[in-house]
């Protein structure tokens, strides 16, 4: 009998791909990682409605604690980031170095089983041609995850199910519904767990970062305002300025060697291009030519035209078609041809 360790958050989605992959024949066993206290789904309450969830489709369940590895690689990473300007974006790097890698080697090393599967909306498919497998958006272009798992290896590929990536939402909660799990209605997550267990993201950076006040000054160094410590701003930020003007102003750069938050009006905030490191191809060999797609910048923003460029080492040059608004230091810029991932990284500071 084919076995697979599935991932369960104590969330419906997580649900419904532990009782799909059930009813199709597999051998599941359930696995929670804790990460940190707390209310939230991947703490305290998601791990007694996992735990729930595998007495009620009879399957083994275990909990392993990964709280070290979450503050280091998650809780410490952006806590650095934010000190030094930037916006960090954890939830590609927590599903590469807190989730599926950690979870495959205890699936393989504890539990002597070669296949993981996540409730993650995203599908996986297998190219002859090309001897990789690649990473596709998941039907529901509106729950699609895929942005998040770019940062994934082939190997992880190769061993993980997705089972919900041919679903919609409303076809996930269906069948949670027919199989009577106590999931079925749980609200959705709106936020990240960080933000779920402090109450925001400001209040989970202040407890590691003192806030210290600085200026807001335009680009020409004029000051116009005091802000109430660097990590409380990101680029692109209008609301919560504090700035009287004729005109709307965003942040256009975080100074954090001299403590300063700059802003200037929309048009500061377009590049035509920009350069992303830490480059991960996914679905194709890294090339050697330029080639097309269309990227996102950010999770919810649309993909749009552009020329990938490979520069040396693990970075590329982004040339948008049309200058793009507030990219983010720090952030995932992720690009595609259709449906298929073809690589992503991080957006660099530029200089």
């Amino acid at each position: 009998m084919n076995k697979v360790v599935v991932g369960l958050s104590g969330g419906v989605d997580s649900s419904v791909a532990a009782a799909t992959l059930h009813h199709q024949g597999y051998e599941v066993v359930g696995l929670t990682l804790w990460l940190m206290k707390g209310k939230g789904q991947c703490c305290s309450e998601g791990m007694v409605d996992a735990a729930f969830i595998c007495e009620q489709l009879g399957i083994p369940h275990y909990i392993v604690d990964r709280r070290d590895v979450f503050q280091t690689n998650i809780v410490d990473f952006l806590v650095a980031g934010y000190e030094t300007g930037i916006t960090p974006l954890p939830c590609s790097q927590c599903n590469k170095t807190v989730k599926f890698s950690p979870m495959l080697q205890y699936a393989r090393e504890e539990l002597g089983i070669d296949r993981i599967a996540t409730g993650h909306y995203a599908r996986i498919r297998f190219d002859a041609a090309s001897d990789r497998y690649q990473l596709l958006r998941a039907v529901d272009r509106a729950k699609d995850q895929s942005y998040f798992l770019y940062d994934l290896s082939q190997e992880i590929l190769a061993s993980v199910l997705f089972p919900l990536g041919e679903h919609t939402k409303a076809e996930t909660r269906q069948i949670a519904a027919q199989f009577a799990l106590k999931t079925a209605e749980k609200p959705e997550s709106q936020d990240l767990c960080l933000i779920e267990h402090y109450g925001s993201m400001r209040t989970f950076l202040d407890k590691y970062i003192t806030p210290q006040t600085g200026d807001i000054v335009d680009r020409d160094g004029k000051v116009l305002g005091q802000h109430t410590g660097i990590h409380h701003y990101t680029i692109g930020q209008r609301k919560g300025l504090g700035i009287a003007a004729a005109e709307p102003l965003y942040v256009i750069g975080l100074d954090a060697a001299n403590n300063r938050v700059i802003v200037g009006d929309r048009d500061l905030t377009l590049q035509s291009e920009c350069t992303v490191s830490r480059v991960n191809w996914v679905s194709i060999s890294p090339p050697v030519n330029p080639i097309r797609g269309e990227v996102q910048i950010r999770y919810r923003s649309a993909a749009v035209p552009v020329s990938v460029i490979p520069l040396e080492g693990d970075r590329v040059k982004l040339v948008f078609d049309e200058p793009q608004a507030c990219v983010t230091p720090g952030q995932a810029a992720v690009w595609y041809d259709g449906d298929v991932l073809l690589g992503g990284g991080i957006l660099e500071r530029e200089t």
